[in-house]
């Protein structure tokens, strides 16, 4: 049975599920930044996932990058899976912009995160998510 990470859990609001994987936004506002957690229990790598069911991973990767793309005109999406510090497979899609913080490194351990303020990045994506699963 799947179980999100904890601190996966923690650190974001779960946004909706979609056939795969979980959508989650990071609560750190210094970036628009979602990481999509394939709901399947003992991933920790993306050769770990089934290969019938891969393609689908990257379609809601896809899906998902074109929603930031669409709501936040990024200079550049940073896709990545890294598990070095959380072992559970996901998969983190960052809008970066010349003008952020950490422009043009890295994201991890550059700068504090800076909790949201309000939920209307939250409500936005929420937004786009359900229209796209509308017209699904």
């Amino acid at each position: 049975m799947f179980k999100l990470n904890d601190r996966i859990d923690n650190d974001t609001f779960e946004i909706c599920k979609l056939s795969l994987c979980e959508v989650r936004l990071m609560n750190d506002a210094n970036y628009p930044w979602l990481i999509l957690i394939p709901m399947m229990e003992g991933l920790t790598e993306l050769h770990h996932i089934p290969a019938n069911r891969q393609s689908e991973l990257y379609s809601e990767i896809n899906q998902v990058s074109l929603i930031m793309e669409d709501l936040f005109a990024p200079k550049s999406l940073n896709v990545a899976a890294l598990g070095n510090v959380v072992s559970q497979l996901h998969i983190h899609v960052i809008a970066r912009f010349e003008n952020d913080p950490t422009w043009p490194g890295p994201v991890w351990g550059q700068h504090p995160a800076r909790p949201y303020e309000d939920k209307n990045t939250l409500n936005r994506l929420e937004n786009a998510f359900k229209q796209l699963q509308f017209h699904a």
